[in-house]
């Protein structure tokens, strides 16, 4: 909302001091500021009036240690990860941008989805929420939405450059360059690292081509989203988690969308991308201003209102960054949570059809759990994986020059 004003002010008006906001680094500062200001500085009204409204926590019994402790705490939190993320990026980003556009209605759409979820339980009394079956109708429709304007939308492009662009004496050659419309990817690890989608998938024919990447999108979302929602289950887990991740694709954005520093790192070109970064700046300030309530012992749970949109808009984050391949590695956390239940069911129903007795790998999934069943406080096990997070947030930008 505010940069159509400022750019109207420093272009026709020539106002001194208004041409800041053109750089992505200021708005991006102040997206970020503005962040935290909202879910600290309102983040404990939101919290009184969860409270009032009697919207708590109900918590199964599992025997781990304190957890009797967490009943009744306010859940539903996710409204102020929500708020903090659309508030700033609204008054700070170009609104014209079809990604920032893409992402805002991501956001929302998967926080309605995890509302509805918590709704359910909390007022209806239901502890199942939202039917299953309903959650992934939702964050299917989200990916046929993404997935149409990625590989359909015409400002959706990757620019090719005919010859590099140089810096010599402080002038920057104008590089002659096309925009090329494709569905590509960044492979990581090696040297010539774009794949094409429409060349592996081609053979099955070309009509089929934007269906099966519109089937990638759909499963990338539904994988990151339930893995960011299974993570969410001990205080400040999933949004020190998210704020990592997040705060690793804003440099990714950045570079992606700067054209010097994209062609010196040998990544793709997104034109138009740098803007996300705005956007990642309110998601990093937004989870990192949540952590103020919900680290250890926690005054609120962000419940599936945060942690299902959390997950999805990392994933079409890194979608509309053409860094889908590095999800496995940036959100290892998240992978290995998810993994953990799915080798815990897996192998209890093997057993059980083998022995007549259902064996567990773990004491308890997902795996933060099993090191609560170890008897280590839930603030070290947090930590851990925060250092463990941060460890693949390394990894993740060494591939920038490891090929």
């Amino acid at each position: 909302m505010l940069y159509p004003i400022f750019d109207y002010l420093d272009s026709v008006l020539d106002v001194p001091g208004t041409g800041v906001f053109r750089y992505i680094s200021f708005r991006a500062g102040m997206a970020a500021l503005f962040s935290l200001i909202i879910t600290i500085t309102f983040g404990a009204s939101i919290i009184n009036w969860i409270r009032k409204k009697q919207i708590g926590e109900t918590v199964r019994d599992l025997g781990l240690e304190g957890q009797a402790a967490k009943k009744g705490t306010p859940t539903m939190g996710g409204m102020m990860i929500i708020a903090g993320i659309v508030i700033p990026t609204l008054l700070f980003a170009n609104l014209n941008n079809v990604y920032i556009i893409l992402l805002l209605v991501s956001t929302i759409w998967l926080g309605t989805i995890g509302f509805l979820d918590d709704y359910i339980k909390v007022f209806r009394k239901n502890k199942e929420g939202l039917a299953g079956r309903f959650k992934i109708t939702g964050q299917i429709v989200i990916g046929i939405i993404v997935g149409v304007t990625l590989y359909f939308h015409e400002d959706v492009v990757v620019r090719e450059f005919m010859n590099p662009v140089s810096i010599e004496e402080g002038i920057v050659d104008t590089p002659a360059y096309k925009d090329v419309k494709v569905a590509k990817t960044t492979i990581p690890f090696t040297k010539n690292n774009e794949l094409n989608y429409e060349n592996i998938l081609g053979f099955l024919g070309e009509d089929l081509t934007p269906v099966l990447y519109i089937l990638l999108v759909i499963f990338i979302i539904t994988a990151v989203s339930n893995g960011a929602n299974i993570t969410d289950g001990i205080d400040g887990l999933a949004a020190g988690t998210s704020a990592i991740i997040g705060l690793t694709i804003a440099i990714f954005a950045y570079i992606s969308g700067n054209a010097i520093f994209s062609q010196y790192l040998n990544v793709m070109f997104i034109p138009n991308s740098g803007e996300l970064v705005i956007f990642c700046a309110a998601f990093v300030g937004a989870c990192v201003g949540f952590l103020w309530y919900n680290a250890f012992p926690a005054q609120v749970f962000m419940g599936d209102t945060g942690s299902l949109m959390l997950g999805g808009v990392i994933a079409v984050l890194s979608l509309t960054l053409r860094k889908e391949l590095l999800i496995p590695v940036l959100c290892g956390i998240f992978l290995v949570e998810n993994l953990s239940v799915i080798m815990q069911v897996s192998y209890f129903k093997y057993t059980k059809r083998k022995y007549g007795e259902g064996r567990r790998i773990f004491l308890m999934s997902p795996l933060h759990h099993h090191y609560q069943k170890r008897n280590i406080h839930e603030a070290k096990i947090v930590t851990r994986f925060w250092i463990v997070g941060i460890l693949l947030a390394i990894i993740t930008l060494a591939t920038l020059k490891l090929r």
